[in-house]
């Protein structure tokens, strides 16, 4: 069995050629494939291997003097499969790690509320609560959260476009919004926040924790959640889905 780690964390990195050498030569040591992607703003990966392998990668990157700290805070979620979802181990040096092609944007100074997965139901299944999938359109086809809006969208960078054009008459509401892991989702409470938004929730850990975390008979969750690798998707307890 191999382990599958999500990760993402904002924070403001240096160096970032840098912390990439050491990040790939490590993982290529130990067998580790998947993507990371690396910007001034933060980092984001995905990443599989052996159970032991990913938990030295984890102890690796929280406890390296060389990242002076930055990732000592650092959240991720597991899943299992039969085999590595990856073929390759790939680290990239990105102008963004969720590119929404808005400048001066940036959670690490403002952002909405994080919701708890125990606390999301509560939430979105209150009237008045406006709530938003922040993913693309082939992802939202394969599965959702019950009532959300699907602002139709091919890329993230067009969510600005959405968000103008269809709530610019909502800014006073409570709006909750969610995404596959968390930074989509994120970052466009930031967004919202800076274009006058008031009340702007988001799901922490996105729809992978709730899947691990709520059970299925309690859930809100329909369909299956489209992820990024060989997977294509999974369901609650973020087994391996059927599509």
């Amino acid at each position: 069995m191999f382990l599958t780690i999500a990760f993402y964390q904002f924070v403001s990195l240096r160096n970032i050629e840098q912390l990439q050498t050491s990040i790939l030569k490590f993982c290529q040591k130990n067998k580790i494939k998947g993507t990371i992607l690396l910007a001034s703003e933060g980092i984001n990966g995905t990443i599989s291997g052996e159970k032991n392998n990913i938990h030295e990668f984890l102890k690796f990157i929280k406890t390296n003097p060389f990242f002076t700290d930055n990732f000592k805070n650092l959240e991720h979620k597991e899943s299992w499969a039969s085999k590595n979802p990856f073929y390759r181990m790939k680290v990239r040096l990105k102008k963004e790690i969720v590119a929404l092609g808005v400048e001066g944007i940036s959670p690490t100074e403002n952002v909405g509320q994080y919701v708890n997965p125990e606390d999301w139901n509560t939430l979105i299944e209150d009237p008045n609560t406006i709530v938003i999938d922040t993913r693309n359109n082939y992802e939202v086809d394969i599965g959702t959260f019950k009532n959300a809006i699907n602002p139709q969208t091919d890329s993230f960078r067009e969510f600005p476009s959405f968000m103008r054009k269809n709530l610019k008459n909502d800014k006073q509401k409570k709006v909750a919004m969610f995404c596959t892991g968390g930074i989509r989702c994120e970052k466009a409470t930031s967004l919202m926040l800076k274009s006058g938004f008031e009340d702007v929730y988001h799901l922490k850990g996105g729809i992978l924790k709730y899947l691990e975390t709520i059970p299925k008979e309690n859930s809100l969750w329909d369909g299956e959640c489209f992820v990024f690798d060989q997977r294509v998707a999974v369901t609650h307890g973020l087994d391996e889905g059927q599509y």
